[in-house]
């Protein structure tokens, strides 16, 4: 063939496949991919503050390992349980788009992975782009299975904002305990007062020099380099506590939350709930000989419960030179008082949706449902007793509820199998209150009968429909923050504020036009927060308080959404392989 000529081909298939390169050559048009991970859970030997234990974890790695994957993708995680305990596994924050049989909350939608069994997570991730996470959703198992779920945009978009990190880094903030954290949950809930508290927060598993002489060597280092910018993937995946974070002598702009965009915003303190995300960019300092070679990473807690709670503060190593000498005299950033809920509603307020073309903020302007929701702690009368106390207020046991239901997991089946065979009888009932049986002064003096009632109650709704929940706190056995979680769905914050709702007033004041979506917000401590979304995701979705020790104890609903008319908006059969109760 003579130098310069060029083959043309006119056929059908080579015009198809013409057409093919030029698509997949287009920013975000790339053919999505089928990524693959296996989750081998064993007991592995841990040493943290000087305690040496067995614990579970996930290919022998605490925290676990991490998962990427790009907006469009297949992931497929391959279970096999080898631990003495039952686990499931949940993909926290992804949509589950008739996918709910891998959503992963035990006996919600499975039943849980015995020991020795293996089970198939199959799911696509769709509209989303950030950081999640994944953790373990039976008892307290998420103490130590755990890890990041990074979902990177499509080949050839780029971030929606500048600078361009130069590189990437997970932070998983986490709790560590002593002791055994499911004998811990099993001691409180045989007692009915609260748990032992944590002895520690961690950055990636590890506690930092705060704590004693072991966890000196056991410090999370992030090695920078002079004048780049970092995006810190942060997750709270503490089991009982909200965190401040700060770096010193460091700002830090928020980009992202719970894996949608932001308007950005800086802050030198973020406040992160258990189960949220950020994504957030730090830039390090031009090269200055005469600036420190290290500086503070910290968390510490913030909270306005009336019982104890884990008060320490965690430190990592913001490293310029490696190697760079790390002690607890280090200078820490500032942080706010433990209960200091004026500076969490101050920092809350700036996020903000992209609402832009490319990222629009599909919010509902009607409401086809509206309810009510009193959301706090509550007591069980003391009718059994446990080695001759009830340990909870006043010679109660502590409980929890939405609406006064103290949830009641169900244990012959899983609610999503109980719904797909219209077989509720015996498992649960469709009755879950709108509004609470009987108004009172939520955020005032404490009503006299604080007692709970229990049930498996959902609340059906038509496919489509548009919902909004306002979910109230209670000064019942205290006020305080609860990070609420809805499974299957991101949703809209559309209001918030202090005291207790008023629909006359409050209503007008929300945000239509760009307010924050996420999927886990916290409710003010004796405040509110609205939300709204499209129940346009068929199956069954639980909504709970992300403080493990109160969901323990109830702090729960679920949604029953019903099929729609079209094929592609029916719940899909289980997978052959989904394990039995």
């Amino acid at each position: 063939m003579a130098a310069g000529r060029r083959l043309r081909c006119l056929s059908p298939a080579c015009l198809f496949l013409a057409v093919a390169v030029a698509l997949l050559a287009m920013p975000g048009l790339a053919a999505a991919r089928t990524r693959r991970y296996t989750f081998n859970v064993t007991m592995s030997t841990v040493t943290r503050l000087c305690v040496t234990k067995s614990v579970p974890t996930v290919n022998g790695r605490f925290p676990g390992p991490k998962i990427v994957v790009r907006e469009g993708d297949r992931l497929v995680v391959q279970v096999h349980n080898n631990i003495n305990n039952n686990v499931t596994f949940h993909w926290h924050g992804v949509r589950q788009l008739r996918s709910g049989w891998s959503d992963g909350p035990s006996y919600i939608t499975q039943c849980p992975i015995r020991p020795g069994q293996s089970y198939a997570y199959d799911f696509r991730i769709v509209g989303q782009r950030g950081t999640l996470w994944w953790h373990a959703h039976f008892s307290w198992l998420r103490a130590t299975l755990y890890g990041p779920l990074v979902i990177l945009p499509p080949r050839g978009v780029p971030y929606p904002f500048s600078p361009k990190p130069d590189r990437e880094v997970p932070l998983m903030l986490g709790e560590w305990f002593n002791a055994d954290p499911e004998a811990v949950i099993k001691q409180a809930l045989k007692t009915g007062g609260g748990p032992n508290v944590s002895d520690a927060y961690t950055f990636n598993g590890l506690p930092g020099p705060t704590y004693n002489a072991c966890a000196a060597a056991d410090t999370f280092r992030l090695r920078v380099q002079p004048g780049q910018t970092y995006m810190l993937r942060i997750v709270n995946a503490a089991l009982n506590d909200e965190l401040f974070f700060a770096v010193a002598n460091h700002s830090l702009t928020v980009v992202g939350a719970d894996a949608s965009y932001v308007k950005p915003f800086v802050s030198n303190t973020l406040v992160i709930s258990p189960g949220q995300t950020m994504d957030v960019l730090l830039t390090a300092a031009a090269a200055n000989p005469s600036s420190p070679a290290a500086y503070a990473i910290a968390v510490a807690p913030y909270t306005n419960t009336v019982g104890t709670f884990d008060n320490t503060t965690a430190v990592a190593a913001l490293e310029y030179a490696p190697g760079a000498a790390l002690s607890s005299s280090l200078p820490l950033p500032p942080l706010p008082l433990y209960n200091d809920t004026g500076f969490v509603a101050n920092f809350s307020a700036n996020f903000r949706s992209l609402a832009s073309a490319r990222y629009p903020a599909r919010v509902p302007r009607s409401v086809d449902r509206r309810f009510f929701f009193a959301v706090g702690l509550g007591a069980d009368p003391c009718q059994s007793r446990v080695n001759g106390t009830c340990q909870g207020p006043n010679g109660t046991r502590f409980a929890a509820s939405m609406n006064n239901v103290s949830f009641a997991m169900p244990r012959s089946t899983s609610l999503l199998q109980a719904h797909y065979q219209r077989r509720y009888s015996g498992v649960l009932t469709a009755n879950f209150p709108a509004a609470p049986p009987v108004p009172f002064n939520y955020t005032g003096t404490p009503p006299n009968n604080t007692f709970v009632m229990h049930g498996t109650r959902v609340l059906p709704l038509g496919y489509n429909a548009t919902v909004e929940v306002v979910l109230q706190d209670t000064s019942i056995l205290g006020a305080e923050s609860h990070p609420l979680h809805l499974h299957g769905y991101d949703f809209f914050v559309v209001g918030t504020g202090f005291g207790n709702y008023d629909a006359n007033n409050d209503t007008a004041k929300y945000n239509l036009v760009d307010p924050v979506q996420r999927n886990t917000i916290s409710v003010p401590t004796a405040g509110w927060v609205a939300i709204r979304f499209v129940a346009d995701n068929p199956g069954v979705w639980i909504m709970h308080c992300h403080l493990d020790v109160h969901l323990s104890w109830g702090l729960a609903m679920a949604w029953l959404v019903n099929d729609g008319p079209l094929p592609n908006q029916k719940l899909p059969p289980p997978p052959s392989n989904i394990p039995k109760c």
